[in-house]
């Protein structure tokens, strides 16, 4: 089946094209909005442009619009276009997502996928997240810590590769600060740098930091495909 994804660069919206093409599924082309603030409640912001090497390195066309509004229905309309777009350019037939919780954000992706009468597809939908971290470690995906604004997580992460032993760091700081280990509450984002659908991983030749005592970004300031 043709199927577009909901792509930020981050783990999970990764490791759900990936579980789509196990089934065999193709995967005819990524969706991103670029949002201009870190306000929103549904998109990615640090590193977003970063999409466009991963998805060259996906080989999977990438479609995608700049949005200036952090309300969600405008939100919501933009990505219905960018899906428009893909019906027509791409003949999907189905939206895959990588939410793991959230029925706030599932709930609207299904309603713009009736709109367009596209099959949904979330193969993270619930999963236990903490074997779920550990699986994309086991399938080889190497990603960082981007961004952080919870309780339990400190400037020390930014920038960081997460390894099995930090899982189990994680899962200890989740349980005690109370925070989603999968970070889907918006408590950390992150950035694939290398996985099995990747031909070449991200290289990072230059970042920079911010730290306000509670919140941090890591942001990429150059990137490219490492030969």
């Amino acid at each position: 089946m043709n199927l577009a994804a909901l792509f930020s660069g981050g783990k999970d919206s990764t490791f759900a094209i990936y579980k789509e093409k196990q089934k065999g599924n193709n995967i005819a082309c990524a969706v991103t909005i670029f949002p201009k603030s870190d306000e929103s409640m549904f998109l990615h912001y640090p590193n977003i442009d970063i999409t466009k090497l991963q998805a060259k390195s996906m080989n999977i066309p990438h479609i995608f619009s700049q949005t200036n509004s952090n309300d969600v229905e405008t939100e919501m309309q933009e990505i219905q276009k960018l899906l428009e777009q893909a019906k027509k350019d791409y003949y999907i037939e189905g939206l895959v997502h990588g939410g793991i919780l959230s029925k706030f954000q599932k709930e609207r992706f299904e309603n713009i996928s009736s709109k367009l009468n596209l099959k949904i597809f979330s193969p993270l939908w619930q999963i236990n997240q903490k074997e779920y971290l550990k699986d994309l470690i086991k399938a080889k995906f190497r990603f960082i810590i981007t961004s952080v604004s919870s309780a339990g997580l400190d400037e020390s992460w930014l920038g960081k590769e997460i390894t099995m032993q930090d899982v189990e760091k994680l899962d200890k700081l989740a349980t005690k600060h109370g925070f989603n280990l999968s970070f889907e509450g918006g408590e950390a984002e992150t950035l694939v740098l290398d996985c099995p659908l990747f031909s070449s991983p991200i290289k990072i030749i230059d970042s920079k930091k911010s730290w306000d005592g509670y919140r941090g970004r890591f942001e990429i300031t150059q990137a490219i495909l490492e030969q």
